[in-house]
């Protein structure tokens, strides 16, 4: 980062499972965020095409039924759907980060994933992320994203990514993330929320509650300072008169949205229990001043003491392995001087089981 950027945080509700109409409404505040200047406009966890209050709350019959319709209002990438979010997002000359339920684009797989997929502001795809587990009964709905999912973008205003509800709570994900140099985060949820005692317990945040009893001020306010970024939150907002009586139980969707500068002040929000725009203008000079404190990729590391393992393959139903043919065992055995025999032993040796 370089200079001050404005960025926007939607809190508008989706159209509950209904993609078309979610689009077409994601379109319009993407066009007034560009409007007001932000260079970078975030959506809330699968604002497309709304989060599954339902996940568990229905027998399997019913659940069934529910599932397919959501399939069937999920969003492919990429897909007419993104063709036109793409074109708002150029319009608009803003990036977009947009939290969406995705079919998966494996030839022959339905399976669903929770995905922020991100658009530059020239209105290309610049690729996307989806969340590596899915938590408690969300397991039902979505599948695992894999190491392909790990990624940061660098783009015209800094280097970008996000993660998804939960995922801010583990440990070596927010620390690969800080690997890839991130300097401004988007944190996407379902909602905010007031939590009695466990992650278990908890309900839809009301006015009079008090604010500070939902972990994801927390979790926005920590990974802000761990990795000396700016974070911008969204939580998906839904009023109650909007919200179907069959995912009343699990109804969080009271937005919560805010801006973190990476010393974990709250520069604007939380935004509760109300439809809007969040706007705040992010000061590289915050950044600068963290790290000169405290720099998780410099000063203030170890990494002679403790590294991280990053795996990198992708999980891929199958995968090509070149033959080994006895003209390629010559060949290496004379290059090392040793019995073409002896090495062909040793490979074969090597690719029996343990």
């Amino acid at each position: 980062m370089e200079e001050r950027v404005k960025v926007a945080a939607v809190q508008v509700p989706p159209v509950f499972m209904n993609r078309e109409a979610t689009v077409d409404r994601a379109c319009k505040s993407i066009e007034e965020a560009g409007k007001n200047g932000a260079r970078l406009t975030v959506f809330s966890e699968t604002f497309i095409p709304g989060f599954p209050y339902w996940r568990g709350l229905q027998p399997i019959s019913r659940w069934s039924e529910i599932m397919v319709e959501y399939q069937k209002n999920s969003l492919r990438i990429p897909s007419s759907d993104t063709e036109v979010m793409c074109d708002a997002a150029r319009d608009a000359g803003t990036i977009v980060a947009m939290g969406c339920t995705e079919m998966s684009d494996r030839k022959g797989s339905c399976t669903l994933y929770n995905t922020i997929l991100f658009i530059d502001g020239d209105g290309q795809i610049l690729g996307r992320h989806r969340k590596l587990m899915p938590t408690h009964g969300e397991r039902m709905v979505w599948g695992m994203g894999d190491a392909s999912d790990v990624v940061a973008f660098d783009t015209n205003i800094g280097t970008i990514g996000g993660l998804v509800c939960y995922e801010h709570h583990m440990t070596l994900l927010k620390s690969a993330m800080a690997l890839m140099g991130e300097e401004i985060h988007c944190a996407v949820w379902p909602g905010y929320w007031v939590m009695d005692r466990h992650p278990g317990k908890k309900k839809r945040w009301e006015n009079g509650d008090p604010v500070h009893m939902c972990d994801i001020e927390h979790a926005a306010r920590e990974y802000a300072f761990e990795n000396q970024c700016f974070v911008v939150s969204v939580g998906q907002y839904i009023p109650d008169d909007q919200m179907p009586e069959w995912c009343q139980d699990f109804n969080v969707a009271a937005g919560g949205s805010m801006i973190v500068n990476p010393a974990g002040v709250v520069l604007e929000g939380p935004l509760l229990n109300k439809e809007g725009i969040l706007y705040g203008e992010l000061d590289p000079d915050d950044r600068a001043m963290t790290k000169a404190y405290f720099d998780c990729m410099g000063h203030y590391s170890r990494w002679d003491v403790m590294r991280l393992d990053l795996r990198l393959d992708p999980a891929v139903p199958a995968s090509e392995r070149t033959p080994l043919t006895r003209r390629r065992i010559e060949e290496v055995a004379d290059r090392h001087a040793i019995d073409p025999e002896e090495l062909a032993d040793m490979i074969s040796e090597l690719q029996e089981p343990d």
